[in-house]
């Protein structure tokens, strides 16, 4: 009997699954495919085969299952409730630990992403050969015919010359000089850390000013989203264990990226496989905040007291729900009520605002065709906003959106919430 440990532990959400297809309609991947396997409740039958023995996971199978945004729109809109994104993972999950890993995502995931050091070294290679990649516009390059695999034409931001942790100090002290309020541990993300330090940097300053410690442990690594997300999930407890153990002293971790947030509040959800760690992941979700929750929900700072960065004054601003802010956290809210307070900022909706467009980690590398295809509905969405500027909380939606905007020949600019306050 093949072992199916990890599927045994979702069989309970798979057999929730009504079989209705409303699914359908509010998945981004369907709507382009139109295939059966491409929805919901196809992926779960296919799953709910396999636990009766009727289905073996064959490579096709694989890429089934690899075929999901793990957006959680269908989640969201399930009469059912089925967790979905349990199934497909678990499933994932099985898969890795029947067939392991391929070649690269194994390379990548245990010995370059594993390592913060080694993921450094590589990222630092990587920057001395971004002078292949032809310039976009500013710090944006787009990648060559060469590089197809990767999404050939893709705009991408430059690597940073120098990364965060190499520009901030491990303890920030308070600027006023007086007994911090509270100690916090600032969760970089690797996407901040690589490519956009300075917004490190400003969630730093912002913290500091309000009278809080902030530390940057040096030992913390990455949040592990892309790899327990595809079945990996003995790299995402290995990483799991290295940032609990690096912010143990903290009264909070917040982060300015909402996949970090999310994926680091979800170790408790997606990874333990033991009682021990399930009430240890579970302590260390407590203390995870994304920073407008943090603001807003901890800190209390009313919104009207944020200030608007005289370069905006007079802009239109529109915002675009990261999927693990909106759908994972439940934070909506709070983002919107900094935006609308902003005195010289005029705020207009997305009328599809928290529409996935399809970046889905891992999911725009292997299929960027149909990224371009779901991305094309949210940049009409953005373009019936008539907004100067596109503004989200996310460091990979900030890449995917800069991508497409360009990609579009749309002039909106985009930025990170805390880019636009003082």
């Amino acid at each position: 009997m093949e072992d199916l440990k990890e599927l045994k532990k979702i069989e309970q959400y798979a057999d929730q699954c009504m079989k209705c297809g409303f699914c359908s309609f509010f998945c981004p991947v369907y709507q382009e495919e139109k295939e059966e396997t491409a929805v919901a409740r196809g992926k779960n039958y296919l799953t709910k085969l396999v636990l009766k023995g009727e289905q073996e996971f064959t490579p096709k199978m694989g890429e089934i299952i690899g075929k999901c945004l793990l957006c959680k729109r269908c989640v969201a809109m399930c009469p059912a409730k089925t967790q979905i994104d349990r199934v497909v993972v678990g499933a994932r999950a099985q898969m890795v630990r029947n067939k392991g890993l391929p070649f690269i995502k194994n390379f990548a995931f245990r010995k370059v992403m594993a390592n913060r050091k080694a993921f450094g070294r590589y990222v630092k290679l990587a920057s001395k050969f971004q002078w292949l990649m032809p310039k976009t516009e500013g710090k944006v390059r787009h990648l060559p015919d060469f590089l197809k695999a990767l999404g050939q034409g893709r705009n991408i931001p430059e690597i940073a010359k120098v990364f965060l942790r190499d520009k901030v100090k491990r303890v920030n002290k308070p600027q006023n000089g007086k007994e911090p309020k509270m100690r916090v541990g600032y969760f970089m993300g690797c996407a901040t850390d690589f490519i956009y330090p300075e917004l490190g940097e400003k969630v730093i300053d912002f913290l500091t000013k309000r009278g809080i410690e902030v530390i940057v442990t040096e030992e913390q690594s990455c949040c592990g989203a892309a790899i327990y997300f595809s079945g990996d999930f003995e790299t995402g407890r290995m990483l799991a264990e290295q940032n609990i153990k690096a912010f143990q002293d903290v009264d909070y971790i917040v982060t300015a990226c909402g996949t970090c947030s999310s994926t680091l509040k979800d170790y408790q959800k997606y990874l333990p496989d033991n009682e021990d760690q399930k009430k240890r992941y579970e302590a260390f979700e407590k203390k995870i905040k994304d920073m407008t929750e943090f603001v807003i929900d901890v800190l209390k700072i009313p919104p009207e007291e944020f200030k608007l960065k005289k370069e905006f004054e007079g802009k239109t601003a529109t915002w675009h729900d990261p999927c693990h802010l909106i759908r994972y956290q439940n934070i909506k809210d709070q983002p919107r009520a900094i935006l609308k307070a902003l005195k010289g900022l005029k705020y207009v909706e997305i009328p599809n605002a928290d529409l996935c467009f399809g970046i889905g980690g891992s999911f725009s590398v292997y299929h960027y065709d149909i990224t371009k295809k779901i991305a094309d509905k949210k940049m009409d969405g953005i373009k019936a906003t008539g907004a100067d500027i596109v503004v989200t909380a996310c460091p990979g939606c900030m890449i995917n959106l800069i991508d497409n905007t360009l990609r579009s020949k749309m002039p909106q600019k985009v930025y990170h919430l805390l880019e636009l306050v003082e």
